[in-house]
């Protein structure tokens, strides 16, 4: 028996990274996952990819295409997991958008944007799942947060923006949804490898793994394995009495 058998889990951002491990952990404990994906056709690709290794294992998942910033997409991914697996009982919302430079060349439409995929779409997807997990007498959002949130780092301002607010957010809808029985939390992800990071010009895993052994406990880089049994526990029963928090997995690097 696996530790969320009977549970139906969207998992949002899910094509790769981070997102894809929770899939996969959340189908191999049981869960029925709906793995969504930017509508776009390497995002497709990614996630058919995701969905196919999670029924392969012995899972149940379907890929499911949405645009986290628009409220018609999200509302239409709810419908498509509750048609297929019933209503959800966990929601990870872990799409972001990210871009890197000084915060002097920041466009407002570049705000907005990251804006609305990581902080408007915290709230579309909490804001979806809410009345189906009323009617099952509870359930589990797990949003996702950022080390960079603590830290601070320059040449993210409007990203690291999000993932602070996104704190907050936790806080403050897990007193609005307690009385359902409905947690929130957060988890907090370290300096983690993943293909974005690739993708931004990080190429070299030994100078990557020398900068994490400097300002880490632990001396090695973080990979989206290192997240899911975090997220696990905090849809699982395990954290039946845990709400409001932030759970930081970076391997040492910011101590709260």
């Amino acid at each position: 028996m696996g530790q969320l058998d009977g549970k139906v889990a969207i998992i949002t951002g899910a094509s790769r990274g981070i997102g894809a491990a929770a899939a996969r952990r959340y189908g191999a404990e049981g869960a029925s996952v709906a793995v969504n994906h930017y509508p776009s056709d390497d995002m497709t690709e990614l996630a058919e990819q995701v969905v196919g290794e999670i029924n392969d294992a012995g899972g149940a998942a379907i890929a499911v295409a949405a645009d986290v910033s628009e409220p018609d997409q999200v509302d239409r991914m709810v419908a498509t997991t509750r048609e297929a697996f019933g209503d959800p009982d966990i929601m990870v919302t872990n799409a972001a958008a990210f871009r890197r430079g000084p915060w002097t060349e920041i466009t407002p439409e570049q705000w907005d944007k990251v804006f609305a995929v990581n902080m408007r779409g915290t709230y579309l997807c909490a804001r979806a799942v809410h009345e189906g997990m009323v009617r099952k007498g509870g359930g589990a959002i797990i949003t996702v947060s950022s080390v960079m949130a603590h830290l601070g780092l320059p040449n993210m301002l409007e990203y690291v923006s999000t993932k602070g607010s996104i704190i907050a957010f936790t806080r403050a809808l897990a007193h609005e949804v307690g009385k359902d029985y409905i947690r929130v939390n957060s988890v907090m992800p370290g300096a983690i490898r993943t293909e974005h990071e690739i993708e931004m010009g990080s190429t070299d895993l030994a100078a990557s793994e020398a900068r994490a052994a400097e300002r880490q406990c632990l001396p090695r880089r973080g990979f989206a394995e290192d997240l899911a049994g975090t997220f696990v526990f905090l849809a699982s029963e395990d954290s039946a009495f845990i709400t409001g928090q932030t759970i930081c997995v970076d391997g040492g690097w910011a101590h709260r």
